[in-house]
């Protein structure tokens, strides 16, 4: 459990409520390795693991290409239901492709070289075979209408939803989280990988000024794995004056996520490019203020709750943190339209447009 991200949280909460509401229907599910008996939810899933893990391009094409065709000859079920991009091109099962967003089109060079080719060769033709297909926010349906020239009424949206775990503190819990992660120090929090398009060495440029502009001490938490070239971050952190006041977490449990993030002066997420951006709506189910860019999909899920900056405007990021940080008033607006805003983000949403879409798949 303490390994998912994203898409892994958007399986799991979409499918476990899917097969507990339809018992009448009985489930294949296909893992790429021995499988969690946490994930078999219910006893009208059979579970099934291929030969081989596909954790690179080069089995990515075996296992789609080779042992889910098979698979699927097997069971020939009614329909194929993919929660993360992939799918089989070597079937005839109709297919409901879930492609959360293609960051990958438009900025291919933050990507390893035979990841995005992958990508960038495979996802637009699964796009045009799929029966239908799902993604995460009306930015993204509209990006694969433009970017793939799909038929947008083949595209149905199914906004993501939050985690129940996530959700406000006690204030002596939050004191306790502030001196254990940042030495007692009040505390920014960005939540997420390192990829280059989350633009970590702008919000690390941002919060150098901050600190050197601000009277008062403050810490800046990343929480979240390195990608797989992290230099520009390396050598971004290694000229800072104020290096030791950012705080580096490593993969962490959703337990402790929300209590870095629910104990934080407000989420920062900076990012160039985003198709949904779950740490929003976490944020905001932790009453906790959003300061994100005003690019691609983080204005449709932040709404009004959320002081916007400029991703590629340094100065634009260090005034949303000052901002935050000196106004009471500013941070408690924030909050409340948090608490509105995030009400049309929950997974039993989901679930239910997610089945929506593969009734309109097999009528």
């Amino acid at each position: 459990m303490n390994k998912l991200e994203g898409i892994g949280w958007f399986a799991h909460e979409t499918l476990s409520r899917i097969v507990k509401a339809h018992p009448e229907h009985e489930f294949v599910f296909i893992f790429d390795r021995p499988w969690d008996p946490f994930f078999i939810y219910e006893n009208n899933i059979i579970p099934v693991s291929t030969r081989i893990p596909s954790r690179h391009p080069l089995l990515w094409y075996w296992h789609y290409e080779q042992d889910i065709p098979g698979i699927l000859k097997k069971f020939n079920p009614a329909l194929f239901f993919s929660p993360d991009g992939w799918m089989s091109l070597k079937t005839n099962v109709p297919t409901i492709d879930t492609i959360h967003d293609i960051n990958f089109f438009h900025r291919p060079d933050d990507l390893p070289f035979l990841v995005r080719k992958y990508y960038n060769y495979y996802f637009p033709r699964f796009a045009s075979k799929a029966a239908r297909l799902i993604t995460v926010s009306e930015f993204s349906k509209t990006d694969l209408v433009k970017s793939f020239g799909l038929d947008a009424s083949r595209i149905d949206v199914a906004y993501n939803g939050c985690n129940q775990r996530f959700r406000n503190t006690a204030p002596e819990v939050k004191k306790s989280v502030r001196n254990k992660f940042a030495g007692g120090l009040p505390y920014f929090i960005y939540v997420g990988s390192q990829n280059p398009r989350k633009n970590i060495p702008g919000l690390l440029d941002a919060f150098e000024h901050f600190r050197k502009n601000h009277p008062e001490q403050y810490k800046l938490v990343l929480a979240g794995e390195p990608m797989w070239n992290n230099s520009p971050v390396e050598k971004k952190l290694a000229g800072m004056v104020f290096k030791d006041d950012v705080v580096f977490t490593g993969r962490i449990s959703s337990e402790v996520l929300q209590l870095l993030l629910s104990s934080s002066v407000a989420l920062v997420l900076p990012s160039f490019f985003e198709g949904f951006g779950i740490p929003v709506v976490e944020a905001m189910y932790c009453e906790v203020p959003v300061i994100c860019s005003k690019v691609t999909s983080l204005p449709e899920v932040a709404g009004d709750a959320a002081f916007y900056i400029d991703p590629i405007d340094t100065s634009s990021i260090e005034n949303a943190l000052f901002e935050v940080a000196s106004n009471k008033e500013l941070h408690d607006q924030l909050v409340q339209k948090g608490i509105v805003q995030r009400e049309k983000f929950n997974w039993n949403n989901t679930a239910a447009s997610v089945w929506k879409s593969i009734e309109k798949a097999l009528g």
